[in-house]
């Protein structure tokens, strides 16, 4: 399942943290044993102070979206087992959809519906890209690309407030509403909003389009439906699921493309190193002359 972004970011490296904490910790052992005046020790303790509050503050944050997380998968859970929110999977959202004419709401953020969409579905986003850049967002921006964003291209979300008003604009309370996202977190997370909001004939699409085959939906835009949702370097290089199994049924013409890039990675690495080496000997020479 996808990850929500509350921003819910629960990817976490202990190794790292670990590593981290010791290297902080011998450095200042280190620092410490130097005969050093008393401002510069002050300095010292102060950073090592703050260093170890945002650490700890780090994991708790971590620690409680953990817990809200595992909190909202069983209120979800208990919505699909006490039949207040129906199951459908993608084929049997496609037949109401265009044998029934069931709204079908897209509650996808902008990243990945302007990538495909289904015809005649009604884009209102639960989550959107965050692109308000201050001293309030930028933390959370550069977390969330140290922790998978850069790999998987999902940029940093936040909350649409406004989500229940614009459905109610559209729907009233009484409709039967598909409700979909692109793996089925995100979908599930509106069907509780709207549930408690008095949304009573709600149907969620288990997977997400994710899991749609090509003929299960009628689907507009650039690329296929299942590829909406990924992006960063393991799209670049074709490592994703999706892409896979394109390359499993396409065969090795479409391997190649993605093989060629990974070749052209290496190099272009290779040659920024022998270049670093270059421009260090060629500095070095200037120096010892």
């Amino acid at each position: 399942m996808e990850t929500l972004s509350l921003p819910i970011n629960s990817l976490t490296n202990p190794s790292a943290k670990h590593i981290f904490s010791l290297s902080a910790a011998s450095n200042y052992a280190s620092l410490s044993s130097l005969q050093l005046n008393p401002s510069l020790t002050t300095t010292l303790l102060t950073l090592r102070k703050s260093v170890l509050r945002v650490q700890a503050e780090s994991e708790d944050y971590e620690l409680k979206q953990m817990r809200d997380m595992a909190a909202a998968r069983k209120r979800w859970e208990a919505l699909i087992r006490d039949g207040k929110v129906k199951v459908l999977t993608p084929k049997e959202a496609g037949y109401a959809v265009q044998l029934s004419n069931k709204p079908l709401l897209d509650v996808r953020p902008s990243n990945e519906h302007k990538k495909a969409w289904v015809r005649a579905s009604t884009w209102i986003p639960i989550f959107d890209v965050d692109n308000k850049v201050d001293f309030g967002t930028i933390p959370t921006k550069v977390t969330n690309f140290v922790m998978g964003g850069w790999w998987s291209g999902m940029p940093t979300l936040s909350y649409d407030s406004q989500f229940l008003a614009k459905v109610e604009e559209k729907f009233p309370k009484d409709s039967e509403l598909i409700v979909a996202c692109q793996k089925g977190l995100r979908s599930l997370a509106a069907c509780e909003l709207l549930y408690n909001a008095g949304y009573k004939n709600l149907f969620w699409v288990q997977g997400g389009f994710e899991a749609a085959e090509e003929e299960d939906l009628i689907v507009e835009g650039p690329v296929p439906l299942k590829f909406a949702g990924i992006g960063g370097v393991s799209e670049f290089l074709g490592f994703t699921d999706q892409q896979r199994a394109a390359a499993a049924k396409e065969g090795w013409g479409y391997r190649l493309v993605f093989s060629a890039r990974l070749i052209g990675v290496f190099l272009v690495a290779d040659a920024l190193y022998i270049g670093a080496q270059q421009i260090g000997r060629y500095l070095q020479d200037i120096k010892t002359h």
